[in-house]
Order: structure tokens, then sequence, then C-alpha cells
């Protein structure tokens, strides 16, 4: 077998022809000791374009897609990664990779119970578990953003590449585990005063399947679908699925680091989304910060660190008027002279870091009015300004026991 060893096109056709095997009854572990036998590892690529011949040449992607987990089962310790290319910190896979270890964190919080219910029955608290089982996989409808920058993202970039097989059959395997997830949170919903007996029921029949198929989606993504995304795609289309990637959000993990690759400075960095207002967790448009700003049932107003007024919001219910005039004013001149000192004091303990915030309530106009000011701090806590927050808690004062129903005010 030296022969197919050496020579990539003949690996890709035997591997083709053991993955036929188990289309047609042979068990995953004969194919997986053949496989051994004949190739030891055989480099992902490959797996990759095996998968993709098939598809070209008339095999169904849903006739992958049915065997993909006895592909995944056959083939995962015999994947070669050792020419994967590293990745740094807030790479797009990296950031992908460490979302599959908070999802495996949490998959590991349901084996442990899983396997307390099977052999240590008398010990389990069916309530108690019920509320963890519900805790995590509550936790677990995250992954939709891991998928959906998988589905909407990587893939459009794959399919530029002529790469379509591999996606086409992870997506139907994508919405197998959504379909795992919902029924999961379906019976967690709906069940209650269950005994041990019942818990393992659940397990067996909704809970366990529903790990097993996240954690086969992790391993195909780690052993096939990030290796084959890193050998094609540029870092100008990495630099652009990243930015993608902070629109959708992220999956129990946050970067905290922001990748930009060589060649791209940070000021066309910053101006990568132009026409929008950049922050560390999302951006907006200008029309669309104002307008979020101004249906908030607050007054904000944003003083600078030289006590100079430089915002306020204008909603329709304003409690204390504000006209423009303000604008790049001291402060203390926005205020009566008999208030001015307290005005100081507070900027001074703010300034200081003696204080972070001063409230105040007063009636007025038949409202209860809060009036609270804020240190607004940068990330090394230096003082940038003061945030003045004004609303009627009336309504809020008044409120007694629970509104869990709802209702609108008109």
């Amino acid at each position: 077998m030296s022969e197919l060893i050496n020579n990539s096109a003949g690996r890709i056709q035997k591997l083709k022809q053991l993955l036929l095997k188990l289309h047609e009854d042979s068990s995953v572990e004969e194919v997986k000791k053949e496989l051994e036998t004949m190739f030891g590892t055989i480099p992902y690529g490959e797996v990759v374009q095996a998968e993709q011949e098939l598809i070209n040449e008339g095999l169904p992607p849903q006739e992958i897609q049915k065997y993909c987990d006895m592909h995944s089962e056959a083939i995962k310790d015999n994947v070669d990664l050792s020419m994967m290319k590293p990745v740094p910190d807030g790479h797009p896979v990296h950031t992908l990779r460490m979302e599959n270890r908070a999802v495996e964190a949490e998959l590991s919080k349901l084996r442990n119970v899983f396997i307390k219910i099977k052999f240590n029955r008398d010990s389990v608290n069916p309530s108690a578990e019920m509320i963890n089982f519900r805790a995590v996989f509550n936790n677990l409808t995250d992954l939709e953003k891991h998928y959906i920058k998988k589905e909407n993202i990587l893939f459009p970039f794959l399919e530029k590449y002529d790469v379509t097989g591999p996606s086409t059959v992870m997506w139907g395997k994508d919405d197998e585990a959504r379909g795992f997830l919902k029924s999961a949170l379906t019976v967690l919903t709906e069940t209650e005063n269950a005994d041990a007996e019942v818990l393992q029921g659940l397990v067996d029949l909704v809970l366990a399947p529903a790990a097993d198929s996240i954690e086969e989606m992790i391993t195909k993504e780690e052993k096939i679908l990030f290796p084959m995304c890193l050998d094609r795609f540029t870092d100008i289309e990495w630099h652009e699925i990243n930015k993608q990637c902070d629109d959708v959000g992220y999956c129990l993990y946050a970067p905290s680091v922001r990748w930009v690759p060589e060649g791209v400075s940070p000021a066309e960095e910053s101006g990568a989304e132009l026409g929008r207002i950049k922050l560390s967790t999302g951006s907006f448009t200008p029309e669309e910060l104002e307008a979020m700003l101004n249906s908030i049932p607050v007054d904000i107003t944003f003083v600078d660190r030289d006590d100079r007024v430089k915002f306020f919001s204008h909603g329709n219910k304003r409690i204390f008027e504000r006209s423009k005039a303000i604008l790049g004013r001291q402060v203390q001149y926005c205020h009566p002279p008999s208030s001015v000192h307290i005005v100081d004091k507070i900027l001074n303990d703010f300034k200081s870091g003696r204080q972070d915030s001063a409230k105040f309530w007063i009636n007025f106009k038949g409202m209860f009015v809060h009036i609270s000011y804020y240190a607004v701090r940068g990330a090394n806590g230096e003082y940038l300004g003061t945030a003045e927050i004004t609303h009627d808690i009336k309504e809020y004062k008044n409120a007694e026991g629970e509104r869990r129903l709802l209702t609108y005010e008109n």
C-alpha cells in the first residue's frame, strides 16, 4: 500500500471507497481499522476533497449528511492536523475555537449529571438537576450565533473557492443540533415533578442525543472546517469575516483582543464601516443611536472632563428642558448660583476618585423625579466626564407585587 501513502489522489480514491462502505452497512470499527492499517493518518484536506468528489460524482449531499456522523467517527482519530496554520488571539478561528471550549464546559456539566443519574441515582435530587439542566440548555441556545457565523459568513467565503459539499452537509447537521436543542428545552419546560426514573428517560431520549449532536459538530469544525478555511482564506478575507462576526455576536465567549492583519492600519480598521459609530460591543448608524437614546424614558446629559456640556438626549417627554445653546457651555453656568457649590463638589469628588455617583429625588410638577450623576471613566479608570440621568420614577415607586403577564400601558 506504499503507493497510496505517497499519492494524494490514490489516498482520496481509497478514502471514498471506505466512506461508501459505511453506506453499505459496514461497521464504523471495521472501516476505522482498515483506514488505520492503510494510511495511519490522512491530511484533513483529503477528507474534504473525498466528500466533495463523492458529491460531484452524483452522491446526494443528503446521503453524505445521513452518514456524516459515521464518517466523522471513522476518521476523527486519523486526521493529520500537523500542518494546520496557527492563528493569533482575536482571529476569527481562535474566537470560534474558544466558543467551542465554552460550549464543551457546558456539555461537561451535563455529562457529569448524566453519569450521576445512571450510576448513583440515590444521590440525585431530581428538582435540583432539572434546574441545572434548564440552566445549561438555556446557555446552549447561544450556539445559534456560532452556527449563524458559520452558515452566513464562513460558508459563502468557501463557496467562492468552489467548496460547497462540506458546507451543505454541515448546515444540515447544524439544523439537526438545533432540533435536538429545541426538543430538550421543550421537554425541560413542560416536565414537572420528575423523579430519577423520569430524568433517566429524558437523558436517554432527548438530552444525551442533544449533547452528542453538539459535540460531533465541534469535532467536524475543528478537524475539517477550520483547517479547510485556514488553507484557503487570505488575511484580508479573514479581516472581513471578523467584522461580520461582530455584527452577529459571540457564543458564551467574547474576544478580549482585536486582531488586525498586517497591512491594515488602525485608521483603516476604525473607518472600515463607513457611516457607523463603532463601539467595543457593537455598532450603530448615527440615526439608530440617536433614536435609541431618545426612546429611553430618561433624560441623559453628558459633561466632558473639562466640565463642558457635550450632549443631551431630546425625547418627547423631557423633564427639564434643554436647548442646543447649552452645548459647549460650562456646566456650572447651567445651574442657579445657589447650587453651583454642589455641582463643583460632585465634579471634584468624581475627578479625584473619591466618589462615583450622587443621587437626588424631588417632587416636580406631579412627578417623582430621580436625578443621578455618574462618573464616566475610561478603561484605566481615568475620568472622562459625568453623565446626568433624570427620570420620573413615580410608576416604579407605586409598583406592588409582580407583573409577569404582558400588559401595555396604552
